[in-house]
């Protein structure tokens, strides 16, 4: 059962089939991972679904537009809100990549092949100086 996989999930690197050429990592990125250049294009061109797994006092900082907020916390409960299609990348962000790394792990054991992780995660977003929304705009 998926819900209680979600339940043992570690802080171990990600493992798994790689994403969608839509969201495809560069030579440097780990395995699973999508680096935040192209995961910004994705999600902004709408190619790839971007999911938000911080949790709502991180959210309350500022999130990526049109981004779905579905906090860690709350996953094995909402697990029905990421999108099964694989035609449809789903593209993992946390803080650094620690979470989301260890997010995809779990989704990937449970058959989630079309999901990655953000490398860099929102605080590089933020570095970066890219926009970021309150949440629920």
């Amino acid at each position: 059962m998926l819900a209680a996989g979600l339940g043992v999930l570690t802080m171990s690197g990600a493992r798994g089939a790689g994403p969608s050429a839509a969201a495809a990592p560069s030579a440097a990125a780990a395995p699973g991972a999508v680096t935040l250049d192209a995961a910004r294009q994705a999600h902004e061109s709408g190619q790839a679904v971007l999911i938000d797994i911080r949790e709502p006092i991180e959210h309350a900082r500022g999130v990526a537009a049109g981004a779905v907020l579905l906090p860690m916390s709350q996953l094995r409960q909402r697990v029905g809100e990421i999108p099964t299609d694989p035609s449809r990348p789903v593209l993992l962000i946390c803080n650094t990549q620690n979470r989301s790394a260890a997010t995809l792990r779990a989704l990937r054991q449970h058959g989630y092949g079309h999901v990655s992780y953000v490398d860099g995660g929102m605080a590089e977003w933020v570095r970066r100086g890219w926009p970021v929304v309150a949440p629920g705009r």
